[in-house]
């Protein structure tokens, strides 16, 4: 199968482009290091030539709503619209578990992305996960102040890039379904908590301060729902602490 990987070196991308290629299947990386811009759709329609599915993990962290708005409503429909030009047969978009009260923020483009996806003629599926376990050492670099991390009080469920990249891939490789079950890790954690394990395993001295953020951006991260709920699901079984000690932890 021909499968097309929309930030094909990004965090989960790379571990997609790696899963989809370890099964056997010709895969397309749609990034910027590969020659193509999704949002302005620099060689978008040459790299979808044959393409069965496409999977979209692209990426922009940012904590400003129409920032995060604009760049996932912008790729979205540039490749929405690529893929109906080129006769893609699935669209699997990447996105968020428990995020539908949490319109506000980075999480606002995720769920303008999911409108997108689900008005388009593409036949697709949204595939939600929770946060990743690769996430504590993003927002540690983001929040450390010499020895003092201040870190955003969230409550989740946190899951692998790498197990996700297998669900996405299992997914792309199904028939579009609207809505895949969602994936999530095996422990409830708390941002902090696994910072300051992260912290102590690598022998890094940080004081690491649970912040509870204002306003309904930091209501749904102490909500306990991107921990997901009771429906229809998948669990991932790498804990943190695995994940701390695997391969798949890029340092």
């Amino acid at each position: 199968m021909r499968i097309a990987i929309a930030g094909g070196s990004g965090t989960v991308g790379r571990h997609v482009v790696g899963a989809a290629r370890r099964r056997g299947h010709d895969v397309v990386a749609l990034s910027r290091s590969d020659g193509v811009d999704v949002v302005s759709g620099t060689n978008l329609d040459r790299s979808l030539v044959g393409v069965e599915a496409v999977i979209d993990v692209l990426n922009r962290t940012t904590l400003a709503t129409a920032k995060s708005v604009g760049f996932f409503t912008a790729a979205t429909q540039s490749l929405l619209d690529a893929e109906e030009r080129a006769g893609v047969g699935h669209h699997v978009a990447l996105s968020i578990v428990g995020i539908d009260g949490i319109d506000t923020s980075y999480y606002a483009g995720k769920l303008a992305q999911e409108r997108l996806v689900a008005g388009s003629r593409v036949p697709h599926t949204i595939a939600r996960a929770t946060q990743f376990h690769e996430f504590a050492e993003q927002i540690a670099a983001q929040t450390s102040f010499g020895p003092i991390a201040l870190v955003p009080r969230t409550l989740s469920r946190p899951v692998a890039a790498a197990e996700v990249a297998e669900h996405l891939v299992d997914v792309a490789t199904a028939p579009p379904a609207g809505r895949a079950p969602d994936l999530v890790g095996p422990r409830d954690e708390t941002l902090a908590g696994m910072i300051r394990r992260m912290s102590a395993h690598d022998g890094v001295r940080r004081r690491v301060i649970d912040v509870r953020f204002p306003g309904a951006y930091g209501r749904g991260l102490t909500s306990g729902a991107l921990r997901g709920g009771d429906g229809p699901r998948r669990q991932g079984t790498l804990t943190f602490d695995e994940w701390l000690d695997s391969p798949d932890r890029l340092r």
